[in-house]
């Protein structure tokens, strides 16, 4: 087997890929976990959080807040690609919002945002919707 088989062979797994991966996802899903925005951490954030979902993906939000607003939000995640997907869009969800319209961002919401998921990866959605209500609370005790 020379190279050229191998990345034909690789080629074709990652067809076979995207191919299922559009059957089961909304372009939406795949287009947030491709192209995840927002990914990261923020240096000195206002609030912080992490938590590991029953599933073993693990969530983190970052936020900045001026003038009682979401000014900066970042997220990781070692999670697969709908919690990539769900982290991405929450993010872009809560940018700029206000605190409390910002905390009201359930997973329901996240679902709608996303076009939903598969009945087997809507636990992210919930992951990401806790972890952003629990960096909150982490800003409101620090007291800023």
């Amino acid at each position: 087997m020379n190279m050229f088989d191998i990345n034909d062979i690789a080629m074709d797994i990652e067809d076979r890929i995207r191919k299922d991966e559009k059957k089961k996802f909304s372009a939406r899903v795949l287009k947030e976990a491709y192209e995840a925005q927002n990914i990261g951490r923020i240096e000195d954030p206002d609030g912080c959080a992490s938590i590991t979902g029953p599933c073993g993906d693990t969530m983190e939000f970052s936020i900045k807040v001026k003038d009682s607003r979401i000014s900066d939000i970042r997220f990781m995640t070692d999670g697969c690609g709908s919690s990539i997907a769900c982290g991405s869009a929450t993010t872009k969800m809560a940018l700029g919002r206000t605190l409390e319209t910002a905390l009201n961002i359930s997973d329901i919401d996240i679902l709608n945002e996303l076009g939903g998921l598969p009945e087997e990866n809507r636990h992210c959605a919930k992951l990401a919707a806790d972890t952003l209500r629990k960096a909150f609370r982490n800003y409101q005790e620090k007291g800023r």
